[in-house]
């Protein structure tokens, strides 16, 4: 009898845990390293507690998935996730405080983009047919333009205000990167998986629970029942190569015992981590190649997310997410209204995508915001999270390293060669895809 194959995979975020749970079905006996004491990477739960002292359940950033995304959406059920449950679904919308805005019906499309562009409130007919010409002839394109190609100059036949009240909010939200910086080509990937997959494809589905009980913690426990391992607190120092193909990952010296030999090895930890352990492997005869991905994966630039916990007692919202009117001064995009999504009621989330600056001051100007644009000046901060490196700046010709290290040697995550920016969803697929390069 053939004896499957050992693969250590490195990092139990959503990546890490999506090519666990593939190299298991493949037949192979996994072990999951993680450096933290909780497994999820950069989307994941986080203790918190409100003004008065009553504990409260946050994440290091409030994500949301749409239902294009089936690979995660297809992972989240296989480890015994209830999605109906779990998700909360609804049409795509950018509502702004005051009404105005954009919301899709729950039609099949194209027919939920032309309606709900013609109702959209606030928007001139100037403004609406100059979106909808725009966007049929990203149609006609195919939903590509040059690799150059910014966001902002790709949709410059778009008005002032569908750049402000939806170009520029569904830019950041999806890739994290001001639209002046920001890659046109991803930018199309997206629109076109997002509204054009079919029917529910642009539906938000915000998270009923916090993020580590959405997928990863679940995918754990699959993980287990299956004979595999995942091992927290164990920090990766460097990785030894062996005789014969195979590596021995050698962990950070805590009195642990060192783990044993592995047949491949999958990186599926943050792209500086991976490109720290991929350098240190460069001046090992025969393996020079590991320095140009090393190189390639170390030249990335990343971008902030911040997200501000705010509570007042009966703060709510006419819906569970909104759209802000985002100023230099009110730096936050988006708001979501814990009560309507978890319970936790009178919490509010704020998202400043893209941010840059002070803590304490970004804190400062979005209770300012919220006072001016949600008539909420009463809220009182729990936890400001800065995600320093959230993803990576997706921006035009960006070169993204890819998969295939070197031999026995792969990586995944939101940040390897792929269609899509750094999101859940990217994150997943390549963690699928990794496993069958082992």
């Amino acid at each position: 009898m053939k004896v499957a194959a050992n693969v250590a995979v490195v990092g139990a975020g959503w990546a890490g845990m999506a090519a666990a749970i593939a190299h298991t079905q493949a037949g192979r006996q996994v072990t999951v390293f993680e450096a933290a004491r909780t497994v999820g990477g950069r989307a994941r739960a986080v203790p918190g507690a409100l003004p008065d002292g009553t504990p409260a359940a946050l994440d290091n950033g409030q994500h949301i998935l749409i239902g294009a995304y089936a690979e995660s959406l297809r992972l989240m059920r296989l480890v015994g996730v209830d999605i109906d449950t779990a998700l909360l679904r609804l049409p795509l919308t950018l509502q702004f405080p005051d009404g105005q805005g954009l919301q899709l019906p729950d039609l099949p499309p194209p027919l939920d983009a032309l309606l709900g562009i013609a109702r959209a409130k606030g928007w001139g007919w100037r403004d609406k047919l100059a979106l909808l010409r725009t966007a049929t002839a990203w149609q006609l394109r195919g939903f590509r333009c040059a690799p150059a190609t910014s966001v902002a100059a790709l949709c410059a036949p778009l008005t002032p205000r569908l750049m402000t009240e939806f170009i520029d909010p569904l830019c950041v939200s999806a890739l994290n990167t001001p639209a002046n910086q920001a890659s046109g080509q991803v930018f199309l990937r997206v629109l076109q998986d997002s509204l054009f997959s079919g029917r529910g494809g642009s539906n938000l589905l915000l998270p009923r629970a916090d993020l580590g009980a959405l997928f990863p913690e679940a995918a754990a426990r699959w993980l287990q029942q299956q004979g595999g391992q995942v091992l927290t607190g164990q920090r990766i120092q460097r990785l030894q190569p062996l005789p014969g193909g195979r590596w021995q990952p050698v962990v950070a010296a805590n009195g642990t015992e060192e783990p044993g030999a592995f047949d491949h090895i999958t990186l599926a930890c943050p792209s500086w981590e991976a490109s720290r352990l991929v350098e240190g492997l460069a001046g090992t005869a025969g393996l020079a190649s590991a320095a140009r991905w090393s190189a390639t994966t170390s030249a990335l630039r990343f971008e902030a997310i911040t997200t501000v916990y705010a509570h007042a007692p009966g703060a709510h919202l006419p819906l569970p997410m909104l759209a802000l009117r985002n100023t230099a001064t009110h730096p936050a995009q988006f708001v979501f209204d814990r009560g309507q999504l978890d319970g936790q009621h009178g919490l509010l989330a704020f998202v400043v995508s893209a941010s840059d600056g002070d803590r304490a001051l970004i804190e400062q100007q979005v209770l300012q915001q919220a006072a001016a644009q949600l008539g909420l000046p009463g809220l009182q901060p729990v936890q400001t999270v800065v995600e320093k490196r959230a993803t990576f700046a997706c921006t035009p010709g960006l070169q993204r390293p890819g998969m295939q290290v070197l031999p026995g040697l792969t990586a995944c995550g939101d940040y390897v060669d792929g269609p899509y920016p750094a999101t859940l969803e990217g994150a997943v697929l390549s963690g699928t895809a990794v496993a069958a390069l082992a």
